[in-house]
């Protein structure tokens, strides 16, 4: 099973911004990885947030289009989200995921094999 550790969180005002980043370990080829970031408020249901595949498609929610751009390192075994003008409504624990697939999206939650712990994200008003 794929390590998954997410970094990054804290709290931050809105409008402001913060960059979460998810280290993967235990895999031979992280390139082979279709990685994705998800979101999870107290009491709500788990929802996609972006993905982006092996080849680099990125999918988003239209919640944060515009907002957030998720990228990845291969050479760091590394994803990061990007979150810009961030709003009160983005707080949430944030999970990062993995599938050994060619093709993912940030709808596609029931695919994804491999989870991290998680790291929270807070936004004041």
């Amino acid at each position: 099973q794929v390590q998954l550790v997410e970094s990054g969180g804290g709290s931050v005002q809105s409008g402001g911004s913060l960059t979460l980043s998810c280290a993967a370990s235990r895999v031979t080829s992280y390139s082979m990885l279709c990685m994705g970031w998800f979101r999870q408020a107290p009491g709500q249901v788990r929802e996609g947030v972006a993905a982006i595949t092996t080849g680099g498609t990125t999918t988003y929610t239209d919640f944060v289009k515009g907002r957030f751009t998720i990228s990845r390192d291969n050479a760091k075994n590394t994803v990061y989200l990007q979150m810009n003008s961030l709003k009160p409504e983005d707080t949430a624990m944030y999970y990062c995921a993995a599938v050994r697939r060619l093709w993912c999206a940030y709808y596609t939650a029931e695919a994804y094999s491999d989870w991290g712990q998680g790291t929270q994200v807070t936004v004041s008003s």
